[in-house]
């Protein structure tokens, strides 16, 4: 089967999670109506089913190619960056004085979920010009926003992130590219950039590379890290592509899954392409590239660029969860074996087989928590931005700082579970490459990787988002929990079971917090030995308390005149199976994290 978005369950979460209401009453987000987002959101799920999905099994049978430095994207793919860009899908965030459609990210993250399920190794090529693009909102000049941000609106143009070298992966303070300064006011770059991102491709006439590089005299460390901008083509006073740049990609890698994304070497000053600097000037080797705010930012620059990445990241993760789920329902319908446990008088459809039910249950119970909990980070975000009242920006900034290495993290973790379980429902068949299922787990195994990995996510969450305050934003956030826990009726039903398992998870995470923050400061190993258990007990509770307030939300729509009962009623039986089979996890997450120290760190190094 194809991709069909989940529009139903998307706009559910958008009304009744999100907030969609509250949103719109930003400034500048009026004309996100129910009405509007539910139409943006029905044409990117016939955009992204129609064009986009049919060139995800494509893409991995016949990935991208590099022939002397020239990268051959699968065929299609070019076309159907046309169309995207075309149809103004890269632009749905951006503001409307670039060229982009002035959504807010709530409605942007629903429209970057489906292009992911449709096609995560296409949708990467958007991601990264969608942090490009953040980037220079952030600290270009306006000659650099004007110059730059309309043509990558437009899909004319895509953009980059090069931080990683080969020396120089997690660890920034590593990065050695040299940018030499000119007397025009431009940059001569050097160096060699790694892991590239669609570096290198056919589907755009420019790729606007942002890359970090030293200049002389610059401080070691990351304080000595500076951003510039470095384009494929150099671009003349009218804008118009001119001579190529001495940037050469000397090879794409052979990897496990997203195949049909470039992920491209990148060699920066080797002389392949020489330029000048200006009219008259002899050609000489050495990028030309443009410093993007002041000289030592870069870093604190790119942060803007990889957080964005980073959520986006969480956003693949639920994506190709949802894809997984989607086929394996689809094969579970289908396939028919074995006789019921009850007792048949034939061989019945798997689905009908409880454990079968349990997998599927399971995906879909992860992918509609995690989904939640992004929206709402992304509502966050929209407040932290466009709230004239400083204070609630402030507190919306502090909330979706806190839950973008959740979402990250979490998201991508559950999503690993989830395209195993996708192969198991397939059994024996899911093994086999051409029914598809494989491709899901292959693709999703990068995520956990990629944008920093879990533990460095986890890191972040212990260090600078919880023990760093003293554990007053976790404890803030967990005072939102028990506020929902407030208002679930004890009437004997599912809510009420729902938000017995909740109170449980929101008391183990209470429980880590205080250990983490008496233990912060004295035995910094032991409390990093547990980071990753912290960053999943967060995730698990954190996504139960949205899978509870939408069983809230669904019980108060059941009432209502015109209620789709099905949906409504799949609600609350999704939640209460998160509550029984997920949430009951908590426990043991916090016994790692207040007790699991010791044995992650009983070795000596040799004893491995």
């Amino acid at each position: 089967m194809s991709y069909q978005a989940p529009v139903k369950d998307m706009m559910f979460t958008i009304r009744e999670l999100a907030g969609l209401a509250q949103v719109r009453q930003l400034p500048g987000f009026s004309d996100a109506t129910d009405d509007t987002v539910e139409a943006v959101l029905e044409e990117a799920a016939r955009f992204n089913g129609e064009v986009l999905a049919p060139l995800n099994w494509a893409g991995d049978l016949k990935p991208a190619t590099v022939a002397d430095g020239v990268v051959t994207t699968t065929p299609g793919f070019r076309e159907a960056f046309r169309a995207f860009g075309e149809a103004g899908w890269q632009g749905v965030q951006h503001p409307e004085a670039f060229g982009g459609q002035g959504l807010p990210k709530l409605v942007a993250t629903a429209c970057g979920e489906m292009l992911n399920s449709a096609n995560l190794s296409f949708a990467l090529c958007p991601l990264l010009t969608d942090g490009a693009i953040e980037a220079l909102l952030t600290a270009g000049t306006p000659a650099q926003q004007q110059g730059f941000i309309p043509r990558m609106i437009s899909g004319e143009w895509t953009g980059t992130m090069n931080l990683t070298e080969p020396q120089a992966g997690s660890d920034l303070s590593l990065v050695r590219s040299r940018a030499e300064p000119q007397a025009d006011g431009s940059f001569r770059i050097f160096g060699q950039k790694i892991y590239i991102t669609f570096g290198e491709h056919d589907m755009a006439e420019n790729i606007v590379h942002l890359v970090l590089a030293r200049t002389p005299g610059s401080p070691e460390g990351v304080k000595g890290i500076s951003l510039f901008i470095v384009p494929k083509f150099l671009i003349d006073a009218q804008g118009k592509l001119g001579a190529r740049n001495d940037v050469f990609c000397t090879s794409v890698e052979h990897k496990l899954g997203i195949k049909a994304s470039p992920t491209a070497v990148l060699l920066y000053g080797d002389g392949k392409f020489p330029v000048s600097a200006a009219a008259g000037q002899t050609p000489a080797a050495g990028a030309l590239g443009w410093l993007v705010g002041e000289e030592n930012r870069g870093l604190e620059y790119m942060f803007v660029m990889m957080n964005a990445a980073r959520f986006a990241v969480g956003m693949q993760g639920v994506a190709i969860a949802e894809r997984s789920y989607q086929k394996a329902v689809s094969y579970a319908r289908d396939r028919v074996q074995s006789r019921a446990v009850e007792g048949s008088s034939g061989p019945v459809a798997i689905i009908q087989h409880p454990d079968v039910r349990r997998m599927l249950m399971t995906m879909r119970a992860l992918t509609e928590g995690a989904r939640s909990l992004a929206y709402v980070a992304a509502a966050a975000y929209d407040a932290a931005h466009a709230s004239p009242d400083p204070a609630t920006a402030k507190a919306n900034a502090t909330f979706y700082e806190f839950l973008v290495p959740i979402v990250k993290g979490f998201s991508t973790e559950m999503s690993l579970e989830v395209t195993s379980l996708g192969v198991q429902v397939h059994g024996g068949m899911g093994f086999i490459e051409e029914t598809g299922a494989a491709q899901y787990y292959r693709d999703a195994r990068i995520l956990t990787i990629y944008e920093g990995t879990t533990a460095i996510q986890a890191n972040d969450l212990i260090g600078r988002k919880t023990v760093r305050d003293g554990g007053q934003t976790a404890r803030a956030v967990l005072a939102r929990v028990r506020q929902t826990l407030a208002e679930m009726p004890a009437d004997g039903g599912d809510l009420q079971a729902i938000a017995a398992r909740l109170t449980e998870g929101a008391q183990a995470l209470s429980d880590a917090i205080d250990h983490l923050v008496a233990q912060g400061k004295a035995d910094a190993r032991a409390v990093y030995a547990g980071s990753v258990p912290y960053l999943m007990l967060s995730g698990t509770v954190l996504a139960g308390w949205q899978m509870a307030r939408a069983a809230l939300a669904a019980q108060r729509l059941l009432a209502s005149a015109d209620a789709d009962t099905a949906f409504l009623k799949a609600k609350i039986g999704t939640a209460r199976f998160y509550a029984d089979h997920v949430l009951s996890r908590s426990g043991g997450y916090c016994a790692a994290i207040v007790a699991g120290a010791a044995g992650t760190l009983a070795l000596e190094e040799a004893m491995f």
